[in-house]
């Protein structure tokens, strides 16, 4: 008896998505959004171009976010549309047009405070540019498949409203490095959130282990007996907890925390090791760094 064939796997489709709108209207941080999310993001792409840039990175591979708009080389609405029909009637390819959208008042007073010429409106009042390219755009505001308006968004609200419309399944999600450090050596300078654990007991007077370092569970075991210590990190953790989602809704997408204390070697890394196994066991993409484990001398020298 003859075995049914296999059915074809199924087809990976590459995304592909036009950024397009009002100059003012947040085209930029929407690129960026995308592009942290995962996407190869190209700004202002002549629309010659777009279908051999589509086709060059094959089907399956990385999203593609591209931003066209009246700044873009002999732009004009109806090829954009032309051009979008033509990607998404290609089989390997799932295309869309994500236009961004403000009240005239708002992206005159935006222009005001950058400073910026409108691109349509050089020599004469912004409001002329605005109007005059809100009529130019008006075809693909009616062709849009996601139409956003940033009047009262700030940026990480827009970042927030792409990343959950055109990225949410490719978002990796708020990356979190924990580092350990020395005060004598100074603050890490890339550090959101800083915690001194100076006040723990400090392994460094005891013999047996000032030569170990807070990798070690002697000193752990050392540190974690200071009748202080349970507290202390019980409330460190819940803070976190009640933050990190609050900062990924914000579009943060790494943050980093400091816990320091004298030398760099005992205290500090051993708290820093412990927070990371927290952050891993719910789910964190964590990355650990211990910057002054190894680092002697006296810093005035």
């Amino acid at each position: 008896m003859r075995e049914p064939p296999t059915p074809p796997a199924a087809q990976v489709r590459r995304r592909v998505v036009i950024v397009s709108g009002l100059s003012g209207a947040g085209k930029s941080t929407a690129l960026r959004a995308l592009e942290d999310a995962g996407y190869e993001a190209v700004d202002n792409l002549p629309l010659s171009f777009l279908g051999a840039l589509v086709q060059a990175g094959g089907e399956g591979t990385r999203p593609l976010a591209i931003g066209i708009d009246a700044r873009t080389r002999d732009f004009a609405p109806q090829p954009v549309l032309d051009a979008l029909a033509g990607l998404r009637a290609s089989p390997g390819v799932d295309a869309r047009l994500l236009y961004l959208d403000a009240d005239d008042e708002v992206l005159r007073r935006r222009f005001t405070e950058t400073r910026r010429r409108h691109p349509l409106a050089l020599d004469r009042p912004v409001l002329d540019g605005i109007q005059a390219e809100r009529s130019l755009l008006w075809a693909l505001r009616e062709g849009a498949d996601i139409a956003l308006d940033t009047s009262n968004a700030t940026g990480a609200e827009l970042r927030r409203m792409v990343q959950e419309r055109l990225a949410d399944d490719l978002r990796p999600g708020l990356v979190v490095a924990v580092v350990s450090f020395a005060y004598r050596w100074g603050l890490p300078r890339e550090a959101d959130l800083v915690f001194d654990v100076r006040f723990l007991a400090n392994p460094h007077y005891e013999p047996a282990l000032e030569p170990l370092t807070g990798r070690d569970p002697a000193v752990g075991a050392f540190i974690e007996r200071d009748p202080g210590f349970e507290a202390f990190f019980a409330g460190l953790v819940a803070m976190l907890a009640a933050l990190l989602p609050r900062y990924e809704r914000e579009g943060k997408s790494y943050l980093t925390i400091g816990c320091g204390c004298t030398g760099g070697k005992h205290r500090s890394v051993h708290v820093a090791e412990r927070l990371a196994r927290w952050l891993r066991q719910r789910g964190r993409q964590v990355n650990l760094v211990h910057r002054d484990i190894d680092r002697r001398g006296d810093a005035a020298r």
